[in-house]
């Protein structure tokens, strides 16, 4: 439980090495981009590539790309960024106590006493509006889905507590962009985008799995549950099963979108998708050493390609 003391000018321990927050922002602004997490823009784009994915499997479902869709995708990231920093505020304002007690996250802005929760709270706030405003330029249907995506994000935090499936809940929250910028395409949900989200929901399993086992021993010291802690050693068989799972769901929702007017070519496209991204999770898992940190977080980290792989197989099956 001793770990460092966090540096002088407040950077957090896992930060992205010379990250623009801690090398170019403002100093008064640097404590709420850190509860941000803008210092690790990891989990933006993991917010971010489910509604990619979402929005362009709502494209081949129709087969009517517009111009329209071009500010969902942009919106959808902006979103992405307001959002995650929102949710992650408020993991942290929920969680400071716990964040105090484990060496990786005792550097944060909350336990570290960069910020107060008043502050913190504000500060959600300010990002949350800023979400809404560009939730409010969807759909009604897409803002319906916006607004229904607060439950999960809400309960998130306090999973840990009570399931030894955390991962499972931020899987529910992180992957709501896949019906959310398909309904905002489509105007209504559909099948492909229910399979969609859970293809996403047994990605997140398998890629927090896997950063999570960074604080398994602090973990059970503090009574803090998580999958890392439940699978242990047998950890690479039920990643197996998340990247099985995770290949199939989107194979089928593809599929399903696509057919039946799509060419040989573009199902060939659609197909290869969902493949492509089960051998990047496979090429994790042969690289997986769950007492090495370091390597559990340059697996993390590159889940960013293991999400954009897909787009680029969709992105060309539009094309065809």
């Amino acid at each position: 439980m001793q770990g460092d003391a966090p540096t002088p000018d407040g950077q957090v321990a896992d930060a992205v090495a010379d990250n623009w927050v801690d090398t170019y922002a403002p100093a008064f602004a640097r404590p709420y981009l850190r509860l941000s997490r803008a210092d690790r823009p990891i989990g933006t784009w993991l917010l971010l590539i489910p509604c990619w994915w979402g929005l362009l499997l709502a494209m081949l479902d129709g087969g009517d790309p517009r111009w329209g869709d071009l500010w969902i995708a942009v919106g959808c990231a902006i979103g992405a960024f307001v959002m995650r920093g929102a949710g992650c505020t408020w993991n942290d304002i929920t969680d400071r106590e716990f964040d105090g007690q484990v060496e990786r996250t005792r550097s944060r802005p909350l336990p570290s006493g960069q910020v107060t929760v008043k502050q913190a709270v504000v500060w959600m706030v300010i990002q949350s509006l800023l979400g809404l405003a560009i939730l409010l330029t969807f759909n009604r249907a897409a803002i319906a889905m916006g607004v229904l995506s607060l439950l999960p994000v809400t309960i998130y935090p306090f999973a840990k507590r009570f399931t030894w499936w955390p991962q499972a809940f931020l899987g529910l929250a992180f992957n709501w962009g896949a019906l959310l910028a398909w309904t905002a395409h489509s105007g209504s949900l559909g099948w492909p985008a229910v399979l969609l989200y859970g293809a996403g929901i047994a990605w997140t399993l398998f890629y927090d799995t896997i950063y999570a086992h960074q604080d398994t021993e602090d973990d059970a010291l503090i009574g803090v549950k998580s999958t890392a802690r439940l699978f242990g050693t047998d950890t690479a068989r039920w990643m197996k099963y998340f990247l099985v799972a995770t290949v199939t769901l989107m194979g089928l929702a593809v599929i399903e979108a696509a057919l039946p007017d799509a060419s040989i070519l573009a199902l060939v496209l659609v197909i290869a998708a969902p493949w492509a991204m089960g051998w990047h999770m496979a090429w994790q898992l042969r690289g997986l050493d769950i007492e090495d940190n370091a390597k559990l977080l340059q697996l993390f980290w590159a889940n960013r390609d293991t999400g954009l792989i897909p787009l680029i197989f969709l992105g060309a099956a539009l094309l065809v």
